[in-house]
């Protein structure tokens, strides 16, 4: 270990040296395609590496990954390494690998990278997705109400159905909170649905990243490099930036001020740095800005590797102390500019013409300018850049498994957990809902229904009755109907006539027998009276006989 990573020599044979103190400073790779950048980023991290110092890059165009393997000099590209680390006085440079941790948002080229909804924070997001004021309250008042309530929130799923009850409860969550209005949840909705289309759902969820991981050493005691896979990512800016955001955010809570370390804690390289500002939402260009000004009372160093210098926002660009400068063409307009700005940003040194130089520089040579230990900017040196130990392109599929599988960190984030959170929750309370309320109208139906039918048997029975008696009614009519008949037939005629006839015969014996016995024997007296009373008697019989 010592107090400084040996970048290369000057023409003049005077070490350029970045200083671990000053490391924390930032700095800047700069030069166009093929002048060597690579080559300088990869030996840097090795330097770092080799110190205790982990790092973190982002692999875009893959070849980084080389630097988990040493290097060989039967390799095309390795066979001037060891002339030039000669050429330049490295006597101890040696073929070396470093220790490698691969990840990968989408866990295809490395272990999985998550973070949970709740970790990422209402704030965060808001500034993510470009909400405004109204509907970034709505967002924290979904998660104020999830954390009242007991609901976790870890991945989009769960935030989702979270502004789906919201949207709901808008009346009771109003005069509680304030307004919550559907078209404000309606646009939440469709920024997350862009993060969901990008491949935001492999990015939130269980188990989520430990800090602790990202920053360790091996054994050796050489810093732990940390490989992300972007290629693929770079395709997905929003899931890009919603990573970077995050975990910038993460180190910046997670770490404790330490001023001005002996070394860095951390370093990060972001290459191809004109792919991350191209576009790049202005959340994530305000955290980036905030933490190059802030994180270096953290430890922590961040360099930006990028084609042409003016890729890097004025604001971030003043901050990079360190810087290393590979040549430019000056065929544009543009690139005549890029180079009038690199030659400004360097401290002046009368024996170099920047400006002139900058086009002149040749493969592996840079024009070098790196903070001393006392803070200040050497003058700016044509520079013949150190070799890199490790190999120079990627590794095979075949080797990066092996490395995924034996690294520190195993299996611990392979597997994704998907515990009982938000959205099972509120799925459950909506299908108990679902289920009362189906109880509820079945009860209703059925009691409707009862209803139904005892209208129906009141009617039935109703009904009946009124059919029983039109039925004893033809009955009775019938029957009178029938006595008619039965009154007007002859033979009925005939035989009431002989049952009067019948009646008066009898009578007048009767009369006669009850006369005899009343009155005795015959005399013209009694006869006579004995008529009359007969008379009446046979009268009042033969009327009793007829009816």
């Amino acid at each position: 270990m010592t107090d400084g990573i040996f970048i290369g020599a000057s023409v003049d044979g005077k070490p350029q040296t970045l200083e671990l103190k000053r490391a924390n400073r930032h700095g800047l790779i700069a030069g166009a395609t093929g002048t060597g950048k690579t080559v300088t980023l990869q030996g840097i991290i090795e330097g770092f590496s080799a110190n205790g110092v982990p790092c973190f890059v982002a692999d875009v165009k893959g070849d980084l990954s080389g630097l988990a393997m040493a290097g060989s000099p039967t390799a095309k590209t390795h066979a001037s390494f060891a002339e030039r680390a000669k050429a330049i006085g490295d006597d101890s440079w040696a073929y070396a690998d470093n220790p490698v941790q691969f990840w990968d948002l989408f866990g295809e080229q490395g272990h999985p990278i998550r973070t949970t909804i709740s970790e990422m924070g209402p704030l965060l997001l808001s500034r993510l997705m470009d909400l405004n004021e109204v509907q970034e309250g709505v967002l924290t008042i979904a998660f104020h109400v999830a954390d009242k309530e007991g609901l976790l929130l870890i991945d989009l799923d769960d935030l989702q159905a979270m502004l789906t009850e919201c949207a709901g409860r808008a009346d009771e969550l109003t005069v509680t909170y304030g307004n919550v209005s559907k078209q404000s949840i309606g646009a939440i909705q469709r920024s997350l649905l862009q993060l969901r289309t990008q491949g935001a759902e492999n990015f939130f969820g269980e188990p989520a990243l430990e800090m602790n991981d990202f920053i360790g050493v091996d054994d050796r005691g050489r810093g732990i490099v940390n490989i992300l896979a972007a290629d693929k990512l770079m395709a997905s800016p929003k899931l890009y930036a919603t990573f970077l955001l995050w975990l910038m955010s993460e180190l910046f809570e997670h770490l404790p001020e330490v001023g001005d370390p002996d070394k860095p804690v951390l370093c990060f390289f972001f290459d191809e740095a004109h792919l991350l500002f191209d576009e790049a939402p202005k959340a994530l260009l305000e955290k980036i800005e905030q933490v190059v000004r802030l994180i270096r009372s953290k430890g922590v160093g961040v360099y930006f590797i990028t084609q042409n210098p003016i890729d890097i926002p004025d604001t971030v660009a003043g901050q990079l102390g360190n810087r290393v400068q590979h040549a430019l063409r000056a065929f544009t307009p543009r690139d005549q500019a890029a180079v009038r700005s690199a030659a400004e940003t360097f401290r002046a040194n009368p024996g170099v013409d920047v400006a002139t130089i900058i086009t002149e520089l040749k493969v592996g040579e840079a024009l070098v300018s790196l903070l001393q230990a006392d803070g200040a900017p050497t003058p700016v040196e044509r520079t013949l850049i150190k070799p890199p130990a490790s190999r120079v392109g990627p590794i095979t599929p075949a080797e990066r498994k092996v490395m995924i599988e034996t690294d520190a960190v195993g299996a611990k984030y392979d597997t994704l957990v998907d515990r009982e959170s938000a959205e099972e929750l509120l799925a459950a309370k909506t299908q108990e809902a679902s289920a009362a309320a189906a109880e509820a109208k079945a009860t209703t139906e059925a009691e409707k229904a009862a209803a139904v039918q005892a209208k129906l048997d009141a009617k039935g029975a109703k009904e009946a009755e009124r059919a029983r008696i039109a039925d004893q009614r033809e009955a009775d009519r019938q029957q009178r109907e029938a006595d008619r008949e039965a009154a007007n037939s002859p033979w009925t005629k005939m035989a009431s006539s002989a049952t009067r006839a019948a009646s008066s015969s009898i009578g007048r014996q009767v009369a006669n027998e009850i006369g005899k016995q009343v009155f005795g024997t015959k005399s013209r007296r009694s006869s006579s009276s004995g008529g009359l009373v007969g008379t009446v008697l046979r009268g009042v019989l033969g009327g009793l006989f007829r009816g």
